[in-house]
């Protein structure tokens, strides 16, 4: 099942999409024992929304074995770990928003990865076991500001990956049972209509079982719980000279199964 958030003249609602693009209502809470179930008859959807309000947003670094050669890094021996705040969460279409105040940055990169959202509590959970917990996969942009991240951010991620609009998710939330190997799906980033990543994800270092058994280990991931897998080789940072985000551009993320998430580029008004 292919599902979305979108704007209803009630407010936000869950609904399934259809193949012919109409929305089909449902109600409930994807992430309790009762799940969704249809309410009402088919329509055509409104503004799409993150396909998901998100727990917690786990980010890997450094996992596509080409992006760790194009960054000059040698392969991690855990998965590397940062959070990025919900505030980061933004919509399919909505503007990504350079900071332009105080942490003004002017090295803002694209990200394209594929994200896993966890459907059930999952603690100290074994490799075999891992895609049991997982409620479906969308697409994430982790937007990035890299001289926070590199230069200004003391030696960790939070500022350079936390800023508003710098978590796009969707455009849809498909359901685990129609991926059910993640592991090979193709993947791509485009920049102003020019190719920029082009990759697989069996490029991950860590893939998706290992992350999640990695990540609950003594810790609880909560349903709702966002990971975003790592990006391939291909980012603005590794062009000589880098090729950052400006005013103007249009990001667009492709993953092969799930859908292609759109997103513009404006500078933030003091």
């Amino acid at each position: 099942m292919k599902l979305i958030r979108h704007l209803t003249p009630s407010g936000p609602a869950y609904a399934a999409l259809l193949p012919q693009g109409q929305a089909q209502p449902l109600a409930g809470d994807p992430f309790t024992p009762e799940g969704l179930r249809p309410d009402g008859a088919p329509t055509a959807h409104g503004s799409l929304l993150s396909p998901v309000l998100p727990a917690n947003i786990f980010g890997i670094g450094l996992n596509y074995r080409r992006h760790a050669e194009e960054m000059g890094r040698t392969l991690p021996q855990f998965p590397m770990i940062f959070i990025k705040t919900t505030n980061a969460l933004s919509h399919p279409g909505a503007p990504i928003v350079l900071p332009r105040s105080t942490n003004a940055s002017h090295e803002v990169d694209y990200e394209g990865e594929l994200a896993v959202v966890i459907g059930r509590t999952a603690k100290n959970v074994t490799r075999e076991r891992a895609l049991d917990h997982v409620f479906g996969y969308t697409v994430a942009n982790d937007v990035s500001a890299r001289d926070w991240q590199f230069k200004w951010g003391g030696g960790q991620f939070c500022q350079g990956k936390g800023f508003d609009t710098f978590c796009p998710l969707g455009p849809v939330l498909v359901t685990a049972d129609e991926l059910p190997d993640p592991g090979q799906l193709a993947i791509r980033s485009i920049v102003n209509g020019e190719l920029r990543q082009e990759s697989n994800t069996s490029d991950l270092i860590f893939d998706i079982p290992a992350l999640i058994a990695f990540l609950s280990a003594s810790r609880t991931l909560l349903p709702g719980t966002v990971i975003l897998t790592g990006t391939p080789s291909g980012v603005g940072a590794g062009f000589t000279p880098p090729r950052f985000l400006q005013p103007g551009d249009h990001v667009t993320i492709e993953i092969e199964g799930i859908g292609t998430l759109f997103n513009p580029v404006v500078a933030e008004q003091l």
